[in-house]
């Protein structure tokens, strides 16, 4: 942030949704929260005050962050929707699970019940990204995107879709690691068709990266 710059009120969000089956078991993804919480940290440090809201995840926020934590989708909608309203930035790293169980047990249900075969019927979580920047006015709003093929081409189709002004499409590996552990190899487009390839960008890295391109585009916006 540069001298005339104003500090902006940045909402990121991090992690993973657990959507439960029953009380003991979950669905869930292996995100380890450590892209948004790099955000988290490099806003603050650059002086924009900063809300971290964070699925489930090991790691500890940032000192002079406010965090609040969540474990499933709707929870973590509720949360957003109430500090996007008083924010110019929502930038979503969260890996939001996009199913749920339709019905989940209030008992733990018990493998010698289950026959050999058991379906467990799933419905839609809400698309939070998709429902927030369609209501965005003059915020800034950054999507995530990972993806096992055209990548590219699949990160302009959401960036367009759901009216995005930035989003960073990563590259997923078929071994299933966390997404966590390793750089982020993809792409970072805005809404003014810059096209950046990432190849093995440090979440560090990236976060300088993400917010010098929110910093510019508020700066510039008409």
């Amino acid at each position: 942030m540069n001298g005339s710059q104003r500090p902006l009120r940045i909402v990121v969000t991090a992690g993973p949704t657990w959507e439960p089956i029953d009380p003991v078991r979950f669905i869930a993804n292996p995100s380890t929260g450590r892209v948004g919480f790099a955000i988290a940290e490099e806003a603050k440090r650059r002086g924009h005050r900063t809300t971290l809201i964070t699925g489930p995840t090991h790691l500890t926020p940032p000192a002079g962050v406010r965090c609040v934590r969540i474990q499933t989708a709707r929870q973590m909608l509720r949360q957003v929707s109430r500090a996007f309203p008083q924010s110019d930035s929502l930038v979503m790293t969260a890996a939001v699970g996009d199913f749920r169980p339709a019905q989940p047990r209030r008992q733990k249900v018990k493998r010698r019940r289950l026959a050999a075969r058991w379906s467990l019927p799933l419905v839609k979580n809400p698309d939070i990204l998709g429902t927030l920047a369609r209501r965005k006015g003059r915020r800034l709003v950054v999507g995530f995107a990972l993806e096992t093929h055209d990548v590219l081409a699949e990160a302009m189709r959401k960036l367009r879709e759901k009216e995005l002004d930035m989003l960073v499409a990563n590259r997923a590996k078929p071994s299933g690691e966390p997404f966590g552990d390793r750089p982020v190899t993809g792409y970072l487009l805005d809404r003014r068709g810059n096209i950046d390839a990432l190849r093995g960008v440090t979440k560090q890295r990236l976060a300088k990266l993400l917010l010098d391109r929110v910093e510019y585009l508020w700066q510039t916006a008409t």
